[in-house]
């Protein structure tokens, strides 16, 4: 495939992903914020696994999703960053397919809940906000995540085609 090709390719990828993830999150809107807040376009978080085209368009998708749905600025920016850091994770561990969901899982699990808490005032125990966001998180990615990882692993060679040539 030439550059430019892949390069297309890889940013329609990320848009495509982008998209999918900002559409779940605003799908799901009155459950996917707050301190008790389960947010299933989190499941997306193991396409690492299948391209790296995945790092950029949940980070896109992600701040798309935190600022179209109102989150605070702080929100905004640093959950985003929490979501970059675990997709990278994420990336990094594609040869070991059963842990792709941990890293989402941890960076979200120590970014959130100080975010909840400096940004909106969020008055609960650090632990309590800390084991809301793990549990969320683990649902989302450990098991929903997991199951669309098994889905997709059948037909990876026909969907991720070009992202696996690589």
């Amino acid at each position: 495939m030439r550059k430019s090709n892949k390069t297309a390719y890889q940013l329609t990828s990320a848009a495509v992903i982008a998209a999918i993830y900002v559409a779940l999150t605003l799908m799901f809107l009155p459950i996917a914020y707050g301190p008790i807040s389960f947010r299933i376009s989190e499941l997306l978080c193991i396409l690492p696994y299948f391209t790296p085209a995945a790092v950029p368009g949940l980070f896109v998708g992600c701040f798309l999703a935190n600022f179209l749905g109102g989150a605070a600025p702080m929100d905004v920016v640093f959950g985003s960053l929490a979501t970059l850091i675990g997709a990278w994770g994420s990336y990094r561990l594609r040869k070991h397919k059963w842990l792709v969901w941990l890293p989402p899982v941890i960076s979200n699990t120590l970014v959130i809940p100080w975010v909840l808490r400096i940004a909106y005032g969020n008055e609960e125990l650090m632990p309590v906000l800390t084991g809301t966001i793990f549990l969320s998180e683990a649902i989302a990615v450990g098991v929903l995540g997991n199951i669309l990882l098994m889905a997709l692993d059948r037909h990876k060679h026909l969907i991720f085609r070009r992202s696996m040539a690589d």
